[in-house]
């Protein structure tokens, strides 16, 4: 497998049971985060190992649906997102480190892996531009986070 990934870093300011909250719930994650415009809940229960959902948004100026599942979840601290299309699997995986009972630093790696030398898609979606626009979509959908959850009450 050859793969890229893109790492982004966001203080926020509230504890961290809120912000783990706001990053798994699904439901009023279409609320939350401006890039997501429509989200499709395809397993009952809470978010945990096995949660698959499909995403719908605007990434390089198109509108895209991907089905995601959970792979690892670990509440407050850890849990992973996997997706796969056209032969490339993502992996998204969220750290909440505490730092104190006020504020948290998220740190969320998305990574693209393609069997053999199927480079040509990695290449437009982590090289270069496509890595620029991964990052700040990444940043964007913290910046999101960190809005509907800072000076609120959990």
């Amino acid at each position: 497998m050859t793969g890229r990934s893109v790492v982004v870093e966001r203080r926020i300011a509230a504890g961290q049971r809120r912000v783990w909250q706001a990053l798994t719930d699904l439901e009023g994650m279409d609320r939350v985060l401006s890039g997501v415009s429509k989200v499709e809940i395809l397993t009952d229960g809470a978010f945990d190992v096995g949660t698959r959902w499909r995403e719908t948004r605007r990434m390089f100026g198109k509108d895209a649906t991907e089905e995601m599942w959970v792979t690892a979840s670990e509440p407050p601290e850890r849990y992973v997102v996997e997706a796969e299309s056209r032969g490339t699997r993502y992996v998204s995986e969220f750290l909440l480190r505490a730092d104190g009972p006020s504020a948290t630093t998220v740190s969320m790696t998305f990574s693209a892996e393609a069997p053999g030398g199927v480079m040509g898609l990695l290449t437009k979606i982590l090289g270069g531009l496509g890595a620029r626009a991964v990052r700040r979509a990444i940043a964007k959908d913290l910046d999101d986070v960190a809005s509907s959850v800072e000076g609120r009450d959990g």
